[in-house]
């Protein structure tokens, strides 16, 4: 994130305590009736959730949810591993539904079309980020759940029937992505494709190791096999290897805990997308990279990682960051994985199905995205 965990946590709960002074109930504090699914504490059980949604305004897109994608983030928020969750949260920021309502100033989306709706739902629109189309790094930027929206009230998320957007933050969905197993692509997709073209690692033939085979990973490959890279998955995992190499489409597969084979690839990759969200060493990464290599994180460990500057230094390598990306960029993406036929290998569940889908998600028992068919299984009691 742009901002440190301790900004955003103070950030957060002041708006939550002025809200809470404010605000009615979830259910009446806006005149549209929402159903979804909430946790109301940190033990992270969902259940049914009666809130509401404020009216479509002039520069709105309503739109009713078909498919929500299972983040990672969503397993995290619900049990408040980041320390900032308030609750009721409904989580769910991988959305694609139909506009059924537009606002008098939407000039990109008419009643009827698919859309997406990403992590973000809103930014301060006039800052430098803004205006470099870089809203994910805006200071106000506001989280499509777990947030407070520029009206003061809370922001609910994707396990739901429907959601009010500002057209800005509203994504065209390309014709021939399908809707469930490409909705994972609004977060998974864009937190990969980002970093790849920010920090030049497009040029086909280059080397590209991907630490981590999950949610965050399996699509990484994919975006970079479509770039041209020559792609190795990095994986302390060996019963991974025939998936990556088979299904997914990587180069080689490189076991981290077994000694010879580390060594052997020492010096041999341009870059590392690290998705490893655990704590985990860096030292053996960074001695993967060749000279002047690339190593970018983009997972969130809870705990700080240690970084060992004897390679930065010998090496001139980088060690970056990056999180998620503007709407532009976005777009972008959704664009290029259409082009590709680049789409989240998903397992489809039912609303009622996601405190299971959540247990097995925390012990990585899923290829590689769960994906809730919020149309045909969300129904109020």
């Amino acid at each position: 994130m742009h901002q440190s965990l301790e900004t955003v946590r103070e950030s957060l709960a002041q708006s939550h305590t002025q809200s809470k002074t404010m605000a009615k109930s979830p259910e009446t504090e806006h005149p549209n009736k929402v159903f979804g699914w909430a946790a109301r504490d940190k033990s992270g059980v969902l259940s049914p959730f009666n809130f509401s949604r404020r009216d479509n305004g002039e520069n709105d897109v309503t739109v009713k949810i078909l498919f929500c994608g299972v983040c990672h983030t969503d397993l995290h928020t619900i049990k408040n591993d980041w320390g900032y969750s308030y609750y009721p949260v409904v989580p769910g920021h991988e959305i694609v539904g139909i506009a059924t309502k537009v606002g008098k100033n939407v000039t990109k989306f008419k009643e009827g079309d698919r859309v997406g709706v990403g992590v973000i739902t809103g930014s301060c629109q006039s800052c430098e980020s803004c205006d470099q189309d870089l809203e994910n790094y805006c200071p106000q930027m506001a989280f499509t759940y777990n947030a407070i929206g520029a009206d003061g009230t809370k922001n609910y998320g994707g396990y739901s029937d429907n959601i009010v957007v500002d057209q800005r933050f509203v994504l065209r969905f390309p014709e021939n992505l399908p809707s469930d197993s490409g909705a994972p692509l609004l977060c998974a997709g864009i937190t990969v494709y980002s970093p790849m073209k920010y920090y030049g690692m497009t040029e086909a033939g280059k080397h590209l190791g991907v630490a981590g085979l999950g949610g965050l990973g399996h699509v990484a490959v994919k975006i970079a096999k479509a770039f041209g890279l020559k792609v190795t998955v990095i994986s302390s995992s060996p019963k991974k290897e025939e998936e990556a190499i088979t299904q997914l489409g990587a180069d080689s597969f490189l076991v981290t805990t077994d000694p010879q084979k580390m060594k052997a690839a020492i010096g041999t990759m341009d870059y590392i997308i690290d998705t490893v969200s655990a704590v985990h060493a860096l030292y053996p990464l960074l001695g993967l990279l060749k000279v002047n290599g690339k190593l970018i994180a983009l997972g969130l460990p809870e705990k700080p990682l240690e970084l060992p500057m004897f390679p930065l230094v010998l090496g001139r390598k980088m060690v970056g960051g990056s999180d998620i990306g503007g709407m532009k960029e976005t777009q972008e993406m959704l664009d290029f994985c259409a082009k590709h036929n680049i789409t989240a290998d998903i397992e489809l569940i039912k609303m009622d199905e996601i405190n299971s889908a959540m247990e097995r998600l925390a012990k990585s028992d899923v290829k590689y995205r769960f994906v809730i068919d919020v149309a045909n299984s969300l129904s109020p009691p």
